[in-house]
């Protein structure tokens, strides 16, 4: 597996061996072993999948507090996403800044995000489905989010903001400055 490192180290982009024939392709998209000599440890527990039936639909800016925060492993199986994860680790030396990559079904890639990020994206194709796996179970009391077009993270989401499609929810979260549960 290839490593693609980010500006933000702790979040890595990941490019699985894809080997095809005239039948299609084989790939290992995941392997404990593998990861783990990459210095990824994280331990996997639930598998998440969702469809996004129209571009410009954005999922963000979402992260689950401890004692269960989450470290993710993103990739996508058709369409393709402009993928978000903002540091929010008060400590951190990147404390406030994001990256952006495009994951999609024709490069291949995934994105590693760990704890202490808020993740989101936003779909650049009709019918984009991503598949993600999360560390800790889904917890509604301790999610937590960010305001997607905060003008303080600067988010260049590559759609305009009044196309977006969001949920109620997600229109609803915090800015970065006011939210209280950072890490």
């Amino acid at each position: 597996m290839e490593v693609i490192p980010t500006e933000i180290p702790d979040v890595k982009i990941l490019v699985p061996k894809k080997f095809g024939d005239h039948r299609g392709f084989f790939s290992e998209t995941f392997n404990r072993k593998t990861l783990t000599a990459l210095g990824i440890t994280a331990e996997f527990v639930q598998d998440n999948h969702s469809l996004s039936a129209t571009r410009g639909v954005v999922r963000a800016l979402h992260y689950q507090v401890p004692p269960v925060a989450q470290d993710k492993l993103v990739r996508v199986v058709r369409g393709s996403i402009l993928d978000v994860a903002v540091d929010i680790r008060r400590s951190s030396p990147t404390f406030g800044r994001h990256i952006t990559a495009l994951i999609s079904a024709e490069n291949w890639r995934q994105i590693y995000v760990p704890r202490g990020f808020a993740h989101g994206f936003v779909t650049l194709e009709p019918n984009t489905e991503v598949l993600y796996k999360v560390t800790d179970y889904y917890s509604p009391a301790h999610e937590r989010g960010i305001r997607w077009n905060d003008p303080a993270l600067a988010i260049d989401w590559t759609i305009p903001h009044d196309q977006a499609i969001l949920s109620d929810r997600d229109t609803k979260h915090p800015l970065f400055a006011a939210a209280p549960d950072l890490f």
